[in-house]
């Protein structure tokens, strides 16, 4: 009797070993189930979850706007000087000075090209303008676009009245300046013979 108390107790003491050993390394396979759902997703700074799909994406720049103000008007002429029978060229430039591209309109109902002589308003394409249109164009960065107009040596007068004086000859300087809507180029000089 005293033999199989002895065994009994040598049974639980061993038993109670494996179950504190068990207890003590704990289950491998939750552990590790519980392991692979916190890979799922990360955690931010701030402790909220960031989905891995968002990684490596670039954050989007704003694009240039168009600066209107850095948009110019310049005349020009194709010859500083013109015989009786040559018809002067009259020309617009405008240039895109800045960073974007900008929309401009460049139609009949913008353009103006208008001649003088000293304080002598000589001819303005306006005057006898049939219709006016628009015509929008999207000019580049550091780009231009040109408007010519071949100018008859005629006079006119605001609302097409009729006028039957020519422009002077036998060497008289007039100046072109080029208009489009509220911007005004400087003044192109030439001559006609």
């Amino acid at each position: 009797m005293v033999f199989g108390a002895l065994v009994l107790v040598i049974a639980l003491f061993v038993g109670g070993i494996l179950a504190i050993g068990s207890a003590l390394a704990g289950n491998p396979g939750k552990d590790a189930g519980a392991a692979a759902n916190d890979t799922r997703s990360t955690q931010a700074p701030d402790g909220g979850a960031t989905p891995l799909a968002s990684a490596g994406q670039a954050t989007p720049t704003p694009s240039a706007v168009c600066d209107l103000s850095l948009v110019t008007v310049a005349a020009a002429t194709d010859k500083p000087g013109y015989g009786a029978d040559e018809l002067p060229v009259l020309s617009m430039k405008v240039t895109n000075g800045g960073t974007a591209p900008c929309q401009v309109n460049m139609g009949t109902s913008q353009m103006e090209f208008l001649v003088m002589s000293g304080a002598d308003r000589i001819f303005s394409s306006k005057d006898c303008q049939a219709a006016s249109e628009d015509l929008v164009k999207t000019i580049e960065p550091g780009a231009s676009e040109t408007g010519n107009f071949k100018w008859q040596r005629n006079r006119t007068l605001e609302g097409c009245g009729v006028i039957n004086a020519k422009p002077g000859a036998g060497g008289a300087y007039y100046t072109f300046v080029a208009r489009l809507g509220n911007k005004t180029s400087t003044k192109a000089v030439f001559q006609l013979n």
